[in-house]
């Protein structure tokens, strides 16, 4: 197997089982956004002369049926393949020759996987943008259906304050709809093109054209200068994975909650059976399991982001290797955020309040008494909370 560095020299396999990685595996996810930016950049070649017509039409139709029969499973990367720049360059050129060994022309690994990161990081973020948007809108819903149903507030976990379902729903979309907003956020770290930085210098002497390219795929502009362009590696993952770590932590609350409701303690909400697991010695038990899960999966999210922030800290500049490693914890926070994103909806559809289990301390309305009584008598407010302090406990 010839991968895109070889020279000739036999390569040790436990050198290449080492090095691969995870890559045949992680860089599935980026084929289709492979194939994109590889069309975009032999499309530039062409229109800057340094890419025959007949070539660019080979190239195309080539990496259009490859990234087809990749999505239809007909063909995977293999650990020979070393990655997927790799596997698709090397099954191109069994299908077209050697006009495949012209599109590496201007470009190298490090703007192309760091390309098809950044298209395939836009959908991603959309998409988790969207699905905890979804959430908040179940929580509205779950809102509306209880409507007027009192809930204790609580402080230091005693009954603080009155409120309702609405309120405790409510702050909940808030927040999740503030996250959506975190997400989308990271946006702007990718709307930098970085085709045409190449190893991290440029391509001196060949007239690329990065602004076509930018054009082509939707970027904002040219990542500049070319060797901020490997400096930049690892900000936007963390960003994200940031961002998904405080969306996690906000769901985390919200199952711990549901737990704590749904204990027979507390008796405040009952889950559909079709969202509870049984126990396999106690007959009687149905178990939160998935809000458990759900609990505990912003842990994961922030193991992530420590990972990735920890392989970029204090690297030296241009490209490492190091780098490489970034992507199976931005994956696996992407994927663990999708996950639980997915199964919030119905698993919010599944509460039901039990509205004769909830009973407000009659103390509760202590704040409100204290109030009332500054506005009819005008007195401090510490008068008043004295006040209402004393007869509490009189």
């Amino acid at each position: 197997m010839t991968r895109l560095w070889d020279k000739g020299g036999a390569l040790d396999e436990r050198v290449l089982r080492y090095t691969a990685g995870e890559d045949p595996v992680l860089d599935q996810r980026l084929v289709p956004y492979d194939v994109r930016a590889s069309i975009a950049h032999a499309r530039m070649l062409c229109e800057r002369q340094l890419l025959a017509r007949a070539d660019l039409d080979a190239i195309r139709s080539g990496l259009t049926a490859l990234a087809d029969e990749h999505a239809r499973g007909l063909w995977r990367i293999e650990l020979a393949d070393e990655d997927g720049q790799t596997a698709l360059e090397r099954r191109l050129a069994e299908r077209i020759g050697p006009a495949a060994g012209r599109i590496h022309l201007g470009r190298s690994r490090n703007d192309q996987v760091l390309a098809a990161l950044r298209l395939y990081l836009r959908d991603a973020i959309t998409e988790l943008a969207a699905a905890a948007e979804q959430a908040a809108a179940a929580l509205d819903a779950l809102a509306a259906r209880n409507a007027g149903t009192a809930l204790p507030g609580y402080t230091h976990m005693q009954q603080a304050m009155p409120s309702t379902v609405e309120l405790w729903a409510g702050g909940f979309a808030a927040e999740l709809r503030d996250d959506a907003a975190g997400v989308r956020a990271v946006q702007r770290r990718l709307a930098k093109n970085p085709l045409g930085s190449a190893a991290g210098y440029g391509t001196p002497g060949l007239p690329i054209d990065r602004e076509w390219t930018t054009r082509e795929l939707g970027f904002a502009s040219p990542h500049e200068p070319v060797t901020a362009v490997q400096l930049s590696r690892g900000k936007a993952e963390a960003q994200l994975l940031f961002e998904l770590a405080i969306l996690m932590q906000d769901v985390g609350r919200l199952a711990a909650d549901v737990v704590l409701y749904s204990t027979s303690e507390f008796g405040f909400i009952e889950l559909a059976e079709a969202f509870t697991t049984g126990s396999s010695i106690m007959p009687q038990k149905r178990n939160p399991d998935v809000f458990e899960l759900i609990r505990a999966h912003s842990a994961a999210e922030h193991a992530c982001l420590i990972e990735v922030l920890g392989i970029v800290a204090k690297l030296p500049s241009g490209y490492q290797r190091d780098l490489q490693l970034i992507k199976a914890p931005l994956f696996r926070g992407i994927d663990v955020a999708a996950r639980t994103l997915a199964i919030l909806p119905p698993a919010i559809a599944a509460i039901s309040f039990r509205s004769e289990r909830i009973e407000l301390d009659p103390t509760i309305h202590a704040a409100e008494q204290a109030y009332a009584l500054v506005l009819a008598e005008g007195i401090p407010f510490r008068e008043a909370y004295r006040r209402v302090a004393q007869k509490l406990e009189d």
